[in-house]
């Protein structure tokens, strides 16, 4: 519930101000006919849109499990953090269009007051609710919280490297393409950044090295013995995770007492870690020692 509450409303506060943000800075690029402002406008405008994905998400992930979707809703939030990355993409390639055809074009903007100041507000404003997002995504472990900070960040360092560009402008008339082709490429690399995490846990990624030492240690203070924990597969569905793995007892012990075994240790791991646990369990030769699948 905390999440929820939470995700929703820095969703609705990043809406809002993003669509503020990109009036001023649409309206200063129109103003001074710049490629450089306006694309940083409409990668701010995509900021809102991410923003609503994000809120979409977080509404469908929040959903309890159910006969359908016995794990829950939590890969919605997975499926908006995607979505937000392709749409970045597809803002960077048509920047990269806009600027390639002005340079050949020959264009040369003269920036004035008004421009220094949005991009100043724009900065801080970006960097503030990037800070933010970030911050209180990891804290309720909310990814596409977290990619959206990252969207914000990269509108703040685009707007940087803008506001870099005007006070040099007058000087060189390419300044503006050129601006234009260093945003899409920082948009091409948050892009890259965010993708590559979503994806590999949509695909699938191996247990942390960290949980699964956790989870042998748990073995050993609660049995006082090896219980020789292998075979780890863990499954994500947004902050629900389900984890398999098998442990080897001697074959000549009853059914009744290694299925206690293994519930003990299940219901230990989901005290520690919150982790749904399947545990198989595969069968010592009590003479030889050696594991009998």
């Amino acid at each position: 519930m905390e999440k929820y509450k939470l995700g929703i409303f820095i969703s609705w506060a990043s809406i809002i101000l993003n669509i503020a943000l990109f009036i001023i800075k649409f309206w200063a690029g129109i103003l001074f006919h710049s490629v450089a402002l306006i694309a940083d406008a409409w990668h701010t405008l995509t900021d809102s849109i991410s923003s609503v994905a994000v809120l979409i998400g977080i509404k469908i992930s929040s959903k309890p499990a159910d006969e359908t979707h016995p794990f829950g809703h939590g890969r919605a939030e997975l499926m908006s953090t995607i979505f937000v990355g392709i749409l970045l993409a597809l803002v960077g390639a048509n920047f990269t269009y806009e600027s390639v055809l002005k340079l050949r074009m020959h264009e040369s903007v003269e920036y004035g007051n008004f421009a220094i100041i949005v991009t100043i507000i724009s900065i801080v404003v970006k960097e503030v609710m990037a800070q933010y997002s970030i911050f209180y995504g990891k804290k309720i472990n909310a990814k596409s919280l977290i990619a959206d900070g990252w969207h914000h960040r990269s509108d703040a360092f685009s707007s940087i490297i803008i506001l870099g560009g005007i006070f040099v402008g007058k000087y060189f008339w390419w300044v503006d393409g050129v601006l234009g082709l260093l945003v899409s490429l920082l948009i091409f690399y948050t892009t890259y950044k965010i993708l590559k995490e979503s994806l590999s846990i949509f695909l699938g990624e191996k247990i942390d090295d960290d949980l699964k030492e956790s989870i042998q240690k748990i073995g050993i203070h609660n049995f006082n013995s090896d219980l020789d924990p292998h075979h780890f597969l863990i499954h994500q569905y947004g902050n629900h995770s389900e984890l398999t793995f098998h442990i080897s007892l001697p074959g000549n012990m009853s059914l009744t007492e290694a299925h206690q075994i293994a519930t003990k240790y299940e219901n230990a791991i989901m005290e520690i870690h919150s982790i749904g646990v399947t545990i198989h369990i595969d069968s010592l030769d009590e003479y030889n020692n050696v594991r009998i699948k």
